[in-house]
């Protein structure tokens, strides 16, 4: 386990850790709280560790077994997405590297071509549009229209302007099944580029852009319409992003 990757990991479990109420894990207010979520202490005491050596995890100092990490999801309430990126991370899980030039199949093209009034685009794994049907540019537009380095699912739903729904819910589960694609490559230089182009779209949540939350992309309603991830067989590293009427 590397260095970058145990920085990745204490990032995580902090991000886990700022989301869990005291009293989801049977804890009292306890007092005034400077930041959100739990204590590092209360974390280290229910999962039966010391507070100076879970403090070393989460400072990236420090390896530890799979049943450690185990006990850890559980008191910060991980899902299955979530617990498996720690493990991925700490190296008890295979991560598979992300894919370079993602070549989409004919017969996901086709599939795209046949769904005439449902919007839908492919994507890879950091949400890089590779392409889109003619009932997704009637609605959101061309993304051919944009520069290469912003044909990208987040950039262009985070971008200024009118839009014909509100995207934020959409945005946010985007983003965190996107750290749960690339969280396991720190170093990738798309993938920073992308936050970065984040960061200066919309640095009014730019606390979105810094955490490192996962979860998998479940469907989301907005404005009468469910927007959801499909994985295409045949077309391995890729979604089909589609939206239908609720």
């Amino acid at each position: 386990m590397n260095d970058a990757l145990r920085r990745e990991l204490g990032a995580h479990l902090r991000a886990a850790r700022e989301q869990v109420l005291p009293a989801e894990v049977g804890l009292g207010g306890g007092g005034r709280r400077r930041t959100p979520g739990l204590r590092r202490e209360e974390v280290a005491a229910l999962a039966g560790v010391s507070v100076a050596w879970y403090t070393w995890l989460e400072q990236g100092r420090v390896s530890t077994t799979r049943q450690v990490l185990d006990a850890i999801c559980r008191v910060l309430g991980m899902d299955v997405a979530a617990h498996r990126h720690t493990l991925a991370l700490a190296g008890f899980l295979p991560s598979a590297p992300l894919k370079g030039d993602t070549v989409v199949g004919e017969p996901t093209r086709a599939l795209l071509r046949s769904w005439a009034e449902t919007p839908a685009a492919v994507v890879d794994e950091r949400f890089d549009v590779l392409d889109c049907n003619d009932a997704y540019r009637a609605f959101w537009g061309d993304p051919e229209s944009v520069p290469v380095e912003r044909r990208n699912l987040l950039i262009m739903f985070a971008s200024a302007g009118g839009r014909p729904v509100e995207v934020e819910p959409v945005l946010r589960g985007l983003y965190e099944q996107f750290r749960a694609n690339t969280g396991h490559a720190p170093g990738d230089p798309r993938a920073a580029a992308v936050v970065g182009l984040l960061l200066e779209e919309r640095p009014d949540v730019a606390h979105w852009w810094q955490c490192r939350a996962v979860r998998e992309f479940a469907p989301v309603t907005v404005d009468g319409l469910t927007f959801s991830l499909l994985r295409p067989v045949g077309d391995d590293g890729t979604y089909i992003f589609t939206q239908i009427a609720a």
